[in-house]
């Protein structure tokens, strides 16, 4: 038996913030990052709390160790917040899941009854609607998903004007990690019918909306759309889970500190053609994951009358999406040290392979597969 269930109430669309009037007589904190604080994104916010005393924690940062937590934590203690509202990207919701979660089992609070927001400023994580944080233990150089449906936040607010202010790098990146979420979710081991419509619209909003939104950031429209691409893909991984792009990614970038979705980007071909195996394929028998991935392409109107030519033009789709947002092939063009990568290259595999994400892959990976893969992505 498979369960396909979210709790989360999804407001979107222009002027989903609105939504907030209808918090009344309640201390809320607002945890956001100071980037977005010093763009007066929190005080946005707080213009429609008119009936609410507000608190604003700012400390989150890229990737957010266990220390940020700490401190969120003992902000929410000293404000006596009733209600919280996590503004800004991947980072920033995950942190204020992580600070909601701790604060329940360090200060006694019973979260779970209050009424708590995520309002994404970039369209990439989907963590508005997902059961996952991720948190960065930065003595180990490590990256901890963390997993429970307690994590789930009760309300997301999807307003589109609230990402024009992202840069194009960060457009893209964050948009390709939409990507990964959708394909991976498409070909993971718990994937469904329902997980499996929400990729399929969210892989063809991307592939449509994205270059747009990378070309011209006020194009709301588009905007609008990477939004809604990125909550579906956000519910179908929560469903069906995700696979050995995340668990490298997850391993990679704490490594080397490398932005998610531009690993994730870099990753994404090399793992397509691992899961497809089509140097492997006897007596014209491909996996399930060939098949969908034949699919996908036919969804995105790509050439796909054979398995074969429906994976390879959705690799050269994937490819070539990366190269018009300027993401590059390897490492060797990112520009990381090839020493460090030397250093690190056991331990990534190791993170990688234990890594939650990596379980769902529909292929099993050894270590001779993730390290030559990661001798492909590498370029050295």
């Amino acid at each position: 038996m498979k369960e396909f269930s979210f709790s989360t109430r999804i407001f979107f669309g222009e002027g989903a913030l609105e939504r907030l009037c209808k918090l009344e007589d309640k201390h809320v904190l607002i945890v956001t990052d100071r980037f977005m604080a010093s763009m007066g994104v929190p005080d946005k916010v707080a213009s429609y709390l008119t009936h609410c005393q507000v608190t604003v924690f700012d400390g989150v940062v890229p990737d957010p160790p266990i220390e940020v937590v700490a401190a969120g934590v003992e902000a929410l203690r000293d404000c006596g917040a009733e209600a919280m509202i996590a503004v800004g990207g991947g980072s920033t919701i995950d942190a204020a899941k992580a600070i909601r979660a701790v604060a329940k089992e360090t200060l006694h609070i019973d979260t779970d009854r209050w009424e708590c927001f995520a309002i994404p400023t970039t369209s990439g994580t989907g963590s508005e609607v997902t059961e996952y944080a991720v948190i960065t233990d930065r003595a180990k150089g490590i990256k901890y998903p963390l997993d429970s449906k307690a994590l789930r936040p009760p309300v997301a607010i999807l307003d589109p004007r609230l990402t024009v202010s992202a840069p194009a790098s960060v457009t893209a990146d964050a948009g390709m990690d939409v990507l990964t979420h959708a394909i991976e979710a498409y070909v993971s081991k718990g994937a469904n019918d329902f997980s499996d419509a929400l990729c399929e619209k969210a892989t063809s909003l991307v592939f449509r909306f994205l270059p747009l939104a990378f070309q011209d950031g006020t194009d709301l429209l588009a905007r609008e759309k990477l939004h809604n691409a990125s909550c579906m893909a956000g519910l179908a991984f929560n469903s069906a889970g995700l696979g050995l792009t995340h668990g490298m990614a997850h391993a990679v970038g704490g490594k080397l500190h490398i932005a998610h979705g531009r690993i994730n980007a870099m990753l994404l071909p090399h793992i397509i053609s691992f899961n497809a195996n089509l140097a492997g394929v006897r007596n014209g028998e491909y996996t399930v994951s060939a098949k969908k991935y034949q699919r996908l392409a036919k969804t995105l109107d790509l050439p796909a009358p054979s398995v074969r030519l429906g994976v390879s033009n959705l690799l050269r789709e994937v490819e070539r999406l990366n190269r018009t947002l300027k993401i590059p092939a390897t490492l060797k063009e990112l520009g990381s040290s090839p020493e460090q990568f030397r250093d690190f290259r056991d331990e990534m595999i190791s993170a990688a392979l234990a890594d939650v994400t990596t379980a769902s892959n529909p292929r099993p990976a050894t270590a001779e597969c993730v390290g030559a893969i990661l001798h492909k992505v590498s370029g050295y």
